[in-house]
């Protein structure tokens, strides 16, 4: 075999490699994923399982109705004008898929808040971080900027609540409803102060040319 044959029997692996590179090159290009950003506000439903938008409009759905009912405005009336202090408790999830709770009580907090006719108190685990800071300023911070102990706000009212879900399905079309029922308790008297409840009802339909 002479030169000229040698150089170009080396050369020929190398051709191959280029080719494929480009192919597994132009097979990633197709094959990628592309990623869009949207509004956080905008309504996304892909499954029609619970989603943000659910927790939000239920969160806000609720806390309207609780504040229509009279328990705010008598507590006001009975106490100078001073609105009542609520906690969020928790909500259970009683549904067989899963369901973000804690941003569904995050929610319910921030509907109450800018309300403006409640005054939300901390959860339990926040306090306890809350009163760990509390308690390390009385040791290490100045005395004029130390935060004053026993002066915590004591919640009146406490909301609970649950979520539940009914799932019914023939052929290409599913129905799928969730049903929030949500208690306010008198921490005082154990009393139920109002009781309220808002569903959601979707249709999922496949296309029957989906796999």
């Amino acid at each position: 075999m002479d030169h000229r044959s040698i150089r170009r029997a080396t050369r020929r692996p190398v051709t191959g490699f280029l080719v494929l590179g480009f192919s597994v090159i132009a097979f990633a290009a197709c094959g990628g994923k592309k990623v869009t950003r949207i509004d956080p506000g905008t309504v996304t439903d892909l499954s029609g399982r619970w989603n943000d938008t659910d927790s939000r409009l239920v969160a806000n759905a609720l806390i309207e109705q609780s504040l229509t009912a009279p328990w705010a405005r008598q507590y006001a009336d009975a106490h100078g004008g001073e609105p009542p202090a609520v906690i969020v408790g928790e909500f259970r999830n009683r549904t067989l898929e899963h369901i973000a709770v804690g941003t569904f009580v995050r929610d319910l907090e921030r509907a109450f808040v800018n309300s403006g006719a409640v005054r939300v108190v901390a959860s339990a685990d926040e306090r306890a971080e809350v009163r760990a800071e509390r308690q390390d300023q009385q040791e290490h911070a100045r005395a004029d900027t130390r935060a004053k102990l026993g002066q915590e706000l004591g919640a009146r009212y406490m909301l609970q609540g649950e979520i539940h879900s009914i799932e019914d399905q023939e052929g290409g079309e599913r129905v799928v409803y969730y049903q929030v029922d949500a208690t306010l308790i008198d921490l005082e008297t154990n009393v139920k102060t109002w009781v309220g409840q808002h569903k959601i009802k979707k249709v999922i339909q496949r296309s029957r040319f989906s796999p």
